[in-house]
Order: structure tokens, then sequence, then C-alpha cells
């Protein structure tokens, strides 16, 4: 194992494929464990991360779509929200495909959401400038509209 250890430490990626190699002939003795977990836990929350993330900037998008898109597009003819659209599809196609990687991910989903509305609603308001008592202190969406490629709110 201090062999596995010296490697992890000079090349990861020969590391990660003797690790496979070792666990495929079950020969788990010789595992460096420690490592293996950290990076197991690392990558659970890496997942999780790019999903907050990409939730923050959708929802900061629903949230503009929602309180701001009515006002732009009275004030300027020109501006038909076609930037935010682009956005809010964006996410969604790179949200269904994390979640199609990751299944296990779709478990977490309601309190990812929850946090990522904290980190969308600070981006709205600066984004919009538009008073914070103007969105709901909470998600106003469900899971299923935020996935739902259809869903615009006010439409």
């Amino acid at each position: 194992m201090s062999s596995l250890l010296t490697l992890y430490q000079k090349d990861y990626t020969a590391w990660a494929k003797q690790t496979a190699e070792l666990l495929k002939a079950e020969r788990f003795s010789e595992l460096d464990i420690e490592h293996l977990l950290e990076e197991l836990e690392s990558m659970g929350a890496s997942e999780r991360n790019e999903l907050e993330s990409r939730l923050s900037i959708l929802l900061a998008h629903l949230l503009k779509w929602q309180f701001q898109y009515q006002q732009l597009s009275d004030k300027w003819k020109e501006f038909d929200g076609r930037s935010w659209r682009y956005t809010i599809i964006e996410q969604r196609t790179r949200l269904a495909k994390r979640l199609r990687k990751s299944p296990g991910l779709k478990s977490s989903l309601p309190e990812v959401i929850a946090e990522a509305y904290e980190d969308a609603l600070e981006l709205a308001i600066k984004e919009t400038q538009l008073p914070a008592s103007t969105f709901p202190e909470q998600c106003p969406y469900g899971i299923n509209q935020i996935l739902d490629d259809e869903f615009y709110p006010g439409d």
C-alpha cells in the first residue's frame, strides 16, 4: 500500500487506474482506503456543488423573468428576453444531463434548491436592482416547474 500512497502523491491518474484494477481484482487489502474515501466524498460534493450552481443561475433567471421581464419589455420594445431564455434553456439542459449521469442527486433536489435559492435571490436583487421585498423569501417554484422546459413564470 505504501507504493499506492506514493503513487497518489505523484501521479493521481495512475493511482486511480491502479485503484480501479485492485477493486476489480477484489484485492481490497492493498487499497489506499484513506485517499479512496477522500476522492469519493470529494466527487459527490463536486457533483452537488455543480447542481447547486446551475440551480442558482436558473432560479435567478426565472425570478428575473417573473419580476422584471414585463417591466423591461414595456420600457424597451426591442427587449425580448432572448438572452435570459437562452440561459434558462442552457441551465435546464445541463441540469437534466447531470441528473441523468448522477440519478442519486435527485433525492437531494429539495435541499439543494433551498440552498441555491438563497444565492439566486441575492443575484436577482443585484442584477435587477429591484427591492428585496419584490421577491418571495422562499423558492416559489416546484421541482417539476424548475426542470420543465416549457415553464416560464408569468407566461
